[in-house]
């Protein structure tokens, strides 16, 4: 019995349990890349950022976080371009920019977290169908059964729970993981936006006192 066959004993409920595995996969794969993508060095690139800073290279600064992928370049580049703003409208624009990022790195993980509470719902929702049907057999027939005749409705029980577990067990595990990634990169443009203020605002009161 190959795995299509195997599917088709599981009956109608296969279906979305099917199409919930190939959204787990699709997801998963998707959300792997792009956190990929926005991943860099943060301590490497904000001390960069900084010597720049230090130098009064500005121009240089940008184009650096220009030439950057990720959040964290995305949130000094903010930064540097209102330089020459009060701190308070620096933190403003940090603050905004994040708030587009940080749905971005969150895509998709609601469907995930979505799956694994259904799947497994979807599978014992099959359980269930599948006994009904193995008891409609032995009520039509009298109780005069073989296991031949309750074949049917009990493969239609096991495969669904296998099903839904299956899906949802890796729908779980992926969502926690990716959870995890995100909270790392949220962590970095953290780190990062308070550095970048301590640096900004330090800038900002020497040449006041210059002036």
């Amino acid at each position: 019995m190959n795995l299509w066959e195997f599917t088709i004993r599981g009956g109608y409920l296969m279906i979305p349990i099917t199409i919930c595995g190939a959204l787990t996969l699709a997801v998963i794969i998707e959300r792997l890349i792009a956190l990929r993508k926005s991943e860099i060095d943060a301590e490497k690139f904000i001390g960069e950022i900084e010597q720049k800073l230090k130098k009064r290279k500005i121009r240089e600064a940008i184009e650096l976080c220009e030439s950057t992928p990720g959040p964290v370049a995305r949130l000094v580049y903010k930064a540097l371009i209102k330089s020459d703003r009060p701190p308070e409208v620096i933190k403003e624009n940090i603050q905004d920019e994040a708030n587009q990022i940080i749905p971005y790195l969150e895509k998709y993980l609601g469907v995930l977290a979505t799956i694994a509470t259904i799947a497994p719902l979807l599978g014992l929702l099959g359980t269930v169908t599948g006994l009904i049907k193995a008891f409609m057999v032995i009520e039509a027939k009298g109780g005069l059964v073989n296991p031949g005749d309750l074949a049917r409705g009990i493969w239609e029980a096991l495969i669904t729970t296998v099903g839904g577990l299956v899906v949802s067990i890796p729908a779980y595990l992926g969502y926690n993981y990716l959870v995890s990634r995100v909270n790392s990169l949220i962590n970095d443009m953290e780190r990062a936006a308070s550095r970048m203020m301590d640096i900004l605002t330090f800038l900002i009161t020497e040449e006041e006192q210059i002036k």
